[in-house]
């Protein structure tokens, strides 16, 4: 059994006790629920912002533990003020030290999209990341039938969340285009091993219908290689690990992000 595997087993035990915690009614009872959100491509192909959507995690299977010495609002304010498009919130617990809570957390100070990082095996979970604060849930092909593909993402749709469809080859690509997906993201992680490499998003750029938003995640560590995917097509870059690992990642984003614009804009959109 591969990392992926093992927290996928352990998803589906969490997740049956969160059902056990909170019924759909209540989640749908939540003050957020009926929240007008945030549209993740508005946000991505905005010329004044910086198509990075920067990450908040603290802990990796692969890493271990990256940041714990951080608030997840200090972080996410200071990549919002960096400039960043959207924001990635890890709510695993058991294998990313995540929780729910952060992503609340981070609603509560921030005006941009919100992703809600995790490995979304139910259609509850979808409900739930709409009851937190969430504007774009995450779908790894890698775990899911089209069939599950194409039901998550109308029920997503339904309730004004963005669908970022994650992939890491040519045939999970193939298999899983379906029109409510707001965007397709090429991990540069292989999630059996965790090993990572940017060329896998320009080998798939090619192969992603133009109707799409592209987006590459991981393994991205500097600007240059930014440019190049841009180049490619490639409009939104997940980055998390690369500023999680410094003692202020906000303020390591404004750095990097001097390199292809000098001067980042404040606050929201």
């Amino acid at each position: 059994m591969n990392i992926l595997d093992k927290i996928v087993a352990r998803k589906k035990t969490e997740v049956e006790a969160a059902k056990a915690l909170r019924s759909i009614q209540q989640l749908e009872a939540s003050p957020l629920f009926g929240r007008e959100t945030y549209a993740l491509n508005d946000f991505l192909l905005n010329p004044t912002r910086t198509g990075i959507i920067a990450e908040f995690k603290r802990k990796s299977p692969s890493k271990g533990v990256i940041n714990d010495k951080v608030s997840v609002e200090e972080v996410t304010t200071g990549y919002n003020a960096a400039g960043a498009s959207a924001l990635s919130v890890l709510t695993d617990h058991d294998f990313f030290m995540g929780h729910e809570d952060d992503l609340q957390a981070a609603r509560k100070v921030n005006n941009i999209p919100l992703l809600r990082k995790d490995f979304m095996i139910d259609e509850y979970q979808i409900l739930e990341a709409k009851s937190i604060g969430a504007d774009i849930i995450l779908l790894i092909a890698a775990i899911l039938t089209p069939a599950q593909i194409k039901q998550y993402a109308a029920l997503a749709k339904s309730l004004g969340l963005s669908v970022l469809l994650e992939v890491h080859n040519l045939e999970e690509l193939q298999r899983s285009i379906d029109p409510n997906l707001s965007a397709i993201g090429v991990n540069n992680r292989n999630l059996a091993d965790f090993t990572v490499s940017v060329e896998t998003s320009f080998k798939l750029a090619e192969h992603i219908p133009a109707e799409f938003t592209k987006v590459s995640e991981s393994a991205i560590s500097n600007t240059q290689v930014i440019k190049d995917l841009k180049q490619a097509g490639y409009n939104g870059f997940l980055i998390g690990e690369n500023f999680m690992k410094e003692e202020n990642p906000g303020k390591a984003m404004a750095e990097f992000v001097k390199q292809f614009a000098p001067q980042p804009p404040k606050g929201g959109a």
